[in-house]
């Protein structure tokens, strides 16, 4: 058997209103993926008029490329990098005190090489409180980051990361535990 992309065939899969689709597309670029635009506020807004759960003090650099905001949640005190890239076509929730550096991706689709029409196969991405993700890391489907866990720089993610552990690597695993130093008064 080979693979035929031919019969590929995504017609289940409804990412959504096709007007809200076409109009996200363009606040997009012009608000999000647009180099120039530094208004954190304004970036806020679209996302809760698009559906976007999101708390307080959540920073988004520009660059940013989120797919579907209606199917985020961004909780308070998130920072988000340059030239992230939200790939959220299933549920993408990131908890309080997450920091998703530059060029990292949150990858929700991937195929199926095992089927010769290449079907899409969805999962969703949650990062739990106080979580890292390192510059140009990938986070894949079905991946849960529990409290506190970071994943290193350039690495990928395709397990779930246990919670105050440090990941590295493709596949990434676990290299120390992470401990946190107590505020000094």
């Amino acid at each position: 058997m080979k693979t035929d992309l031919s019969k590929y065939n995504n017609d289940w899969y409804k990412a959504g209103n096709k007007i809200k689709r076409v109009l996200w597309y363009f606040i997009n670029i012009a608000f999000f993926q647009c180099k120039l635009n530094l208004f954190n506020g304004i970036k806020v807004i679209l996302l809760r008029m698009f559906g976007t759960k999101i708390g307080k003090g959540v920073v988004i650099k520009p660059g940013v490329n989120i797919k579907c905001p209606w199917r985020l949640e961004i909780g308070d005190n998130v920072w988000i990098g340059e030239d992230v890239w939200i790939d959220n076509v299933d549920k993408v929730v990131i908890g309080n005190n997450v920091c998703i550096s530059q060029g990292a991706l949150l990858l929700c689709a991937n195929h199926n090489y095992k089927k010769p029409n290449f079907d899409l196969l969805l999962g969703k991405i949650i990062l739990k409180e106080g979580v890292w993700i390192g510059a140009k890391a990938i986070v894949t489907q079905n991946v849960t980051c529990y409290s506190h866990a970071i994943l290193s720089v350039g690495s990928v993610a395709s397990s779930n990361l246990q919670e105050y552990s440090i990941y590295k690597g493709i596949p990434a695993i676990k290299i120390r535990e992470r401990k946190i130093d107590e505020l000094q008064p």
